[in-house]
């Protein structure tokens, strides 16, 4: 299990941690699996770390900020539990864009990004897209906007943009997505956004059951409120389950697991 280390989440960062465990329940750690080097650009806003295993390399996806920006950096290993290297000197994603929590999606042989592009720039909040190069080293192609968190009805803006983060206006977010097939060949992408009682997971689809959409926002909400970002996994028997922080409190956030079902509705959520 990969996470942000809760006492460096909104100051000064240096690496990333996993947890062991064997039956869910009983864990070992945290293990270091990332420390930044001295000339690493980023030294704030190291959040939401996910590993894939790809061709037999593990890739860790996450978020690194500094006083200028945020972006998304792709790291590397021989095994899950590092240590991680950095690929690139730099982000994926543009150096004149603030982006959040990306994740990657594989079909027919290609490789996506998907990730927040931040209320900073956008103040409808984007959830973007961009197919990367088969090595994962540049992306390849345009960013896609896939849909807005401003679309959705059960999403209201921020109400602390002022007195946090200096912004006048409505801005609304994105964060956390996860992307998953059902059985009818539909994809849905639960993600989280601020509902009107707080941290809230949504989710939409793509009826097409192509990642680029379109894109419409379900009127069932996954879980909330005080909780979010999460993904998926199956069990070794079978079932799928969702994993997510909560409550959304500075400190007090810890693993929350849910399990998962489809329904005419999209995913329903029941504690596991």
């Amino acid at each position: 299990m990969y996470g942000t280390r809760a006492e460096t989440c909104w100051g000064a960062a240096e690496g990333f941690d996993c947890f062991k465990s064997k039956d869910l329940e009983n864990w070992e750690g945290p293990f270091e699996i990332f420390h930044k080097p001295e000339d690493f650009w980023a030294d704030r806003c190291f959040w939401a770390p996910e590993c894939y295993e790809i061709n037999g390399k593990y890739y860790l996806v996450a978020t690194f900020g500094s006083e200028k920006h945020k972006g998304i950096q792709i790291l590397q290993s021989d095994t899950p539990d590092g240590t991680f290297q950095i690929m690139t000197e730099k982000p994926l994603t543009p150096d004149n864009w603030n982006c959040i929590d990306g994740m990657l999606y594989q079909e027919k042989g290609k490789i996506y990004l998907i990730f927040s592009h931040s209320f900073e720039d956008v103040p409808d909040g984007d959830m973007c897209m961009v197919e990367l190069e088969e090595n994962l080293s540049c992306i390849k192609g345009k960013i896609i906007t896939l849909f807005s968190a401003k679309d959705a009805d059960w999403a209201v803006p921020i109400p602390f943009a002022k007195a946090e983060f200096g912004i006048d206006g409505d801005v609304y977010f994105t964060d956390g997505p996860a992307v998953y097939r059902q059985k009818d060949g539909k994809i849905l992408i639960l993600w989280s956004s601020w509902g009107e009682k707080g941290y809230t997971v949504g989710q939409a689809v793509s009826d097409s059951g192509k990642i680029e959409g379109p894109w419409r926002h379900l009127e069932q909400i996954v879980f909330g409120p005080d909780g979010g970002h999460g993904m998926f996994f199956h069990t070794k028997e079978g079932a799928l389950k969702y994993l997510l922080h909560y409550p959304n409190q500075p400190g007090d956030e810890h693993p929350l697991l849910l399990e998962l079902a489809e329904t005419e509705l999209g995913l329903k959520a029941t504690l596991s």
